[in-house]
């Protein structure tokens, strides 16, 4: 999986954790049907879609830039350089 997947991935399981939320009820949330959740989860999404992380963020009540300003994706390499 790829290193921005999977810094996804531990971002919404990380905010979920902290809110007691499970995926189905983030779903219900954020208005995304559950597999496009756990697609992201197991891996078989590789290039999650940045409105579907705008509506996982939405149903968070946090704003993108709250979500990618964080670890995960601070300690992320560069793909060009």
């Amino acid at each position: 999986m790829d290193e921005t997947v999977l810094a996804i991935r531990s971002r919404i399981l990380r905010l979920c954790g902290e809110r007691g939320i499970s995926v189905n009820r983030l779903a219900n949330l954020s208005a995304v049907p559950p597999s496009s959740i756990k697609n992201i989860l197991y891996g078989k999404s590789n290039n999650p879609k940045l409105m579907t992380i705008k509506l996982i963020c939405d149903g968070l009540g946090i704003t993108l830039g709250e979500f990618f300003s964080c670890d995960e994706f601070d300690k992320l390499e560069q793909s060009i350089k």
